[in-house]
């Protein structure tokens, strides 16, 4: 018997809650992004979701130079005189400085939340939800990461009848893979790739995890979507797609993948946070001629086959 007890009071950091989605599920979907990711793609579209930790963002389009901030940081690490202003290795996040920062050039990413404060979040859109059929997606980074925190928001969210989905690395404990799967009405699963020395190479982990646990959900009977981000130089050919769409016809209960193509909406993060964008600039998106004879080798496999926005 599944214990229907949410605990209110169990805390999680969030980075961003996004409404009136479409692409993440059934319906308009509000999708609740959680930190912290196992993982280190380098085209990944949400730099700020790596770290579980709060991270300060730094946008220089927005800075007017009134000092504000360099004057009020008490651990000086804010300096005008260098080019990415912060000192990373000093900046602990306090966000003493985003107070004082008017234009918003200063943000920081990630906030602690309790599970009763996302629920009443969530409780603003329960009529869309009804009237669209839709409901709340948990995301990331990798949301199981924070595995205790994701399964009371989506305990809460059944015990009010809200449909529920989660988009996932599957790079997780397997036990855990056991304990949520019950509150779930959908995943959305990404694979990247079945090709281990790639995605050693490109993610920085062992894809076999991955491939297990989406044998495992699907022998549990769980209703899953295979997500594929399509990436020039990494799996953007015939022999990629063929086999991610062949190990998704050899599980149970899969019939659907969506192909998603590469884009660089992200890159302004990365400059906001410091880092180097480690994709190279003469990477392009997949044309649509690429895309779609990639959905007509899926479809040819005897899979359903989406291209959608990544």
């Amino acid at each position: 018997m599944l214990k229907n007890e949410v605990d209110l009071n169990k805390i999680g950091t969030v980075f961003n809650i996004q409404r009136f989605s479409v692409n993440d599920g059934p319906g308009i979907r509000t999708i609740i992004f959680l930190k912290g990711c196992p993982l280190s793609c380098a085209w990944c579209s949400n730099p700020e979701s790596q770290n579980k930790n709060k991270e300060l963002l730094f946008n220089i389009k927005n800075c007017t130079g009134c000092h504000k901030c360099e004057t009020i940081c008490k651990m000086n690490a804010i300096n005008f005189n260098t080019d990415n202003r912060i000192d990373r290795d000093k900046c602990i996040n306090c966000g003493e400085c985003v107070e004082s920062c008017y234009p918003g050039a200063l943000v920081i990413s990630g906030k602690e939340m309790s599970v009763k404060e996302v629920l009443d979040e969530l409780n603003k859109e329960s009529v869309q939800f009804r009237r669209s059929n839709g409901g709340v997606t948990l995301s990331g980074g990798e949301p199981l990461l924070q595995d205790d925190f994701a399964l009371e928001i989506l305990k809460g969210c059944k015990s009010r009848g809200i449909n529920t989905a989660i988009e996932t690395t599957g790079y997780i404990n397997k036990n855990i893979v056991e304990k949520v799967m019950p509150w779930l009405d959908l995943i959305l699963l990404d694979i990247k790739t079945t090709d281990e020395n790639k995605h050693l190479k490109y993610i920085g982990a062992s894809s076999k995890l991955i491939l297990e646990n989406a044998k495992l959900m699907s022998d549990l009977g769980a209703n899953i979507i295979v997500r594929v981000p399509i990436i020039p130089e990494f799996n953007c050919d015939i022999k990629s797609i063929e086999n991610i769409a062949k190990f998704t016809k050899s599980l149970n209960n899969i019939k659907e993948i969506h192909l998603l193509p590469y884009h660089r909406l992200g890159l302004n993060k990365y400059e906001c946070l410091g880092r180097n964008y480690m994709v190279r600039d003469d990477i392009n998106t997949p044309s649509e001629e690429t895309m779609l004879k990639f959905k007509k080798i899926v479809e040819n496999i005897g899979l359903k086959c989406n291209i959608g926005a990544h």
